[in-house]
């Protein structure tokens, strides 16, 4: 396929360039301890000789992705599915979810796609400030995921945005791939899942005729993704505690790396997908004068509907809303125990903060709230 040289920063690496960065990332010291750590047993010629087998990207996902995904969830989860019960799978969309992991969030989504026996999964849509490392990079970009480039002066970001949706909509009509991307940049700590207009702003810079249209030409797929417990808690609660303290805050060298491992390798019991209804039919019924101001602003509220009503709702969202709020009002949706082993978790994770001046009411409150508000925003599409 002849893509356009304008997207050759950004893009994931075509196959015919695979072997050349096969061979960069096998000379790699830090992504050969990497390897050691998630292929125990495996020399790295053994590794080179799989890497070298696989022709395309997809082939590099079924063969070292999926096997990883699999044995991670055996032992940091209870059960991951997703329901696509609304969608065909033999098209192709743009997924938007809520962002609960860093890098779980659409390489699982890669994983129940090939479970569902789509035919391909996604291009993973991925900030730069995660890909410092060159080796991580390439590694990403093996992956199909394309770069969001961030820290960029207004003039930069107004280009840079550009390309990257036109290379979103090259992606989809041209290269018939799905593509995933994050409701708003950076995770919601607090659980409280909402559309950035600007992200639909940015997706409706590429693309041909008007905004509408162009978000058409995306077939966007609102995806809900719900975990029964959430690994980073605890260092979420420290950041937003931080946030509030401290005047100029800014994250402490290696924070995201650690946030990426503890979210990979952290036990999150349940995990559940749903894609709700293509937002094609929703976009063709908005009136064709609805001004632009309003346009993104009214998408996002219908993205955050559809992601809100198809949660998957745990024992413990509704332990957490009860002990914010004080009462039982919930408790015919959990046990006792149920209860008494979601307060001794919260306890064990605040236990793990590592903070000079705790304020120890404030985090148990940010904890409690990362379970209790996807619960809230349930409650508020129902009837």
């Amino acid at each position: 396929m002849n893509i356009p040289a304008v997207f050759d920063s950004i893009r994931p690496y075509e196959p015919s360039e695979l072997p050349a960065v096969y061979d960069r990332l096998l000379s790699d010291s830090q992504f050969q301890k990497v390897v050691a750590f998630v292929m125990p047993g495996h020399d790295i010629n053994q590794v080179a000789a799989m890497m070298h087998a696989c022709k395309d990207n997809l082939q590099f996902q079924r063969t070292f992705c999926y096997t990883f995904l699999e044995q991670l969830l055996s032992k940091a989860s209870t059960g991951c599915d997703m329901d696509c019960e609304a969608i065909d799978i033999a098209q192709r969309y743009t997924f938007v979810s809520n962002h609960r992991d860093i890098v779980l969030d659409a390489a699982l989504l890669d994983k129940l796609l090939i479970d569902a026996q789509c035919t391909t999964t996604t291009e993973i849509a991925i900030g730069d400030n995660l890909l410092t490392l060159p080796w991580v990079k390439d590694l990403a970009r093996v992956n199909k995921s394309f770069i969001v480039e961030r820290s960029l002066s207004p003039r930069q970001m107004l280009v840079a945005s550009k390309r990257l949706s036109e290379y979103m909509h090259f992606a989809v009509k041209e290269k018939h791939e799905n593509l995933w991307i994050a409701q708003r940049e950076g995770r919601a700590k607090d659980s409280d899942d909402r559309t950035q207009p600007a992200i639909l702003k940015m997706m409706a810079m590429g693309g041909e005729g008007d905004a509408l249209q162009r978000l058409l030409a995306l077939h966007i797929v609102p995806l809900a993704i719900s975990y029964e417990y959430d690994p980073c808690d605890y260092l979420k609660a420290a950041e937003l505690q931080r946030r509030r303290d401290e005047e100029h805050f800014q994250k402490l060298p290696g924070e995201d790396v650690l946030s990426m491992q503890t979210g990979i390798m952290g036990y999150k019991g349940k995990i559940h997908y749903h894609a709700a209804k293509c937002i094609d039919d929703y976009l063709l019924s908005l009136p064709a004068d609805t001004p632009r101001t309003e346009l993104f602003d009214m998408v996002a509220e219908h993205i955050d509907r559809e992601i809100h009503r198809h949660y998957r709702i745990y024992a413990n969202n509704y332990v957490a809303l009860d002990m914010l709020r004080g009462d039982g009002a919930n408790s015919n949706h959990y046990s006792a125990q149920e209860r008494k082993n979601f307060e001794g978790y919260i306890e064990q994770q605040l236990q793990k903060i590592q903070l000079a001046q705790p304020d120890w009411t404030f985090l148990r409150q940010q904890m409690l709230l990362m379970y209790a508000n996807p619960l809230i925003n349930h409650l508020n599409t129902l009837p």
